[in-house]
């Protein structure tokens, strides 16, 4: 068995393994969200709160309990965060938010939220009605989408309209003619192509063209 033959077995046996791997990472992911989801559905709750500002911020600077931020894995606390300051009651509160509900809702305004322990998972209504999420334009589209293209005319260059367009520039004809009637095709006589051909010959050569 040749080298290439052997590493390119070892390379397959390395992917299936890693496939493998992730299906079981993937499903042991998604049984313990769903358990979590459940536990989070359970300890739900409907308030009404003034919220005050929203942010995305890192989980150090979000002002989350100590515990909170010491049970999130390291590498997760580089990301940021969707972050709610409210009021609720008397008291002042920071909460963290779904990235959906982030979007659309408003600040300075009172609203009904689905509460699961500091996590706000919905929103049921606002005073004065949600906000309309901005939809961000990706890369590619910013660059060679359509861009709005400015419209200038005379008054805004501050040019004088007799010195331009249809008076500035008249159409001076300098002599009208009607062309000539082309003379009538003529059809060579021959019942074959062959024929036809040999009776064009002749009629070129009477007219000394060849």
């Amino acid at each position: 068995m040749s080298t290439s033959t052997i590493v390119f077995i070892v390379i397959i046996v390395v992917l299936v393994a890693a496939l493998v791997a992730l299906y079981f990472f993937g499903k042991k992911a998604q049984r313990r969200q769903a358990v979590q989801q459940e536990q989070m559905a359970a300890i739900a709750q409907t308030i009404s709160m003034l919220v005050i500002d929203k942010k995305k911020l890192k989980i150090s600077q979000s002002g989350l309990p100590a515990q909170v931020i010491e049970q999130t894995p390291r590498w997760l606390r580089w990301n940021k965060l969707p972050i709610v300051k409210a009021k609720v009651g008397p008291k002042i509160m920071t909460l963290a938010c779904d990235a959906n509900v982030f979007e659309v809702l408003p600040v300075k305004k009172e609203v009904k939220v689905v509460v699961s322990g500091i996590y706000i998972t919905e929103v049921k209504s606002a005073r004065g009605g949600l906000e309309v999420p901005v939809k961000k334009k990706g890369f590619f589209k910013r660059i060679f989408g359509k861009k709005d293209i400015k419209v200038w005319n005379a008054k805004d260059i501050e040019v004088d309209l007799n010195k331009v367009g249809l008076e500035a520039s008249p159409t001076n004809v300098f002599r009208s003619f009607t062309p000539a009637p082309k003379a009538p095709g003529q059809v060579i006589a021959g019942d074959t192509e062959n024929e036809q051909a040999k009776n064009l010959l002749i009629q070129l050569k009477g007219k000394h063209i060849i």
